[in-house]
């Protein structure tokens, strides 16, 4: 079994990819069922078949008749791109973070081998975690997740992304697959927590003005460069 060196209260940066970078999503289906996977998957009691309650992304809900939902982590921030993802978790609970990523690699593996009809490892391995015990850090992190990731899929490429700044922020936030739009509040979909951001940043254009300077003017890469996949 894997020896965490995180406990409760930490913030953890987790990333996996595709093994041998191949894709982890094809399809809208897909990329929907991962992101209910990160909101069913994170309680001390999993529901029974809870993807078949058939709620809508921009619905998530938690039935009455379910165990009571006690969050094992915090998920601050995701992205989920074609061969990857990354998350920022805290964990709540002990060992939150072990079982709520033992979930999620299981359950979309399983989903994944049995609708395309494959065998085996869907990620390159054990997934990689990262303690972030630094606030500027942490900003980074956020802004290389929620807005370098992001643009990188922005019609036109990050270069362009970058020029068009505003354009691009706005397009990232309607980006179902990833939590800007979450974070900034057009949608509430019950994934992610904000409270840490609310103590990092007095308010979002101070964040979005972070941001901007950093996709402008720094090297978010070599910043995070322990952080980042070869894709």
């Amino acid at each position: 079994m894997r020896k965490e060196f995180y406990t409760t209260n930490d913030y953890v940066h987790i990333y996996n990819r595709g093994n041998r970078k191949q894709l982890i999503v094809h399809d809208v289906k897909d990329r929907e069922r991962f992101l209910k996977a990160l909101f069913y998957f994170n309680s001390e009691t999993t529901p029974i078949n809870p993807f078949q309650s058939r709620a809508s992304l921009n619905n998530l809900v938690w039935l009455k008749s379910w165990p009571t939902h006690k969050p094992i982590v915090k998920i601050l921030n995701f992205i989920l791109m074609p061969n990857h993802f990354h998350l920022i978790l805290k964990e709540v609970k002990e060992g939150g973070i072990a079982k709520f990523m033992q979930r999620l690699g299981t359950g979309v593996t399983m989903y994944y081998n049995t609708k395309y009809k494959e065998s085996g490892r869907l990620f390159q391995g054990v997934y990689k975690a990262k303690c972030v015990n630094d606030d500027l850090y942490l900003k980074y992190l956020s802004v290389y997740i929620q807005f370098k990731n992001t643009f990188e899929l922005y019609p036109g490429g990050l270069k362009k992304a970058i020029r068009e700044f505003d354009k691009a922020y706005s397009w990232a936030k309607d980006y179902q697959y990833g939590s800007l739009g979450d974070f900034v509040g057009m949608k509430n979909r019950g994934i992610i927590n904000k409270d840490i951001f609310v103590e990092l940043f007095s308010n979002l254009k101070e964040y979005k003005d972070f941001a901007r300077d950093c996709m402008v003017n720094m090297d978010l890469d070599e910043l995070l460069s322990e952080e980042r996949l070869e894709t």
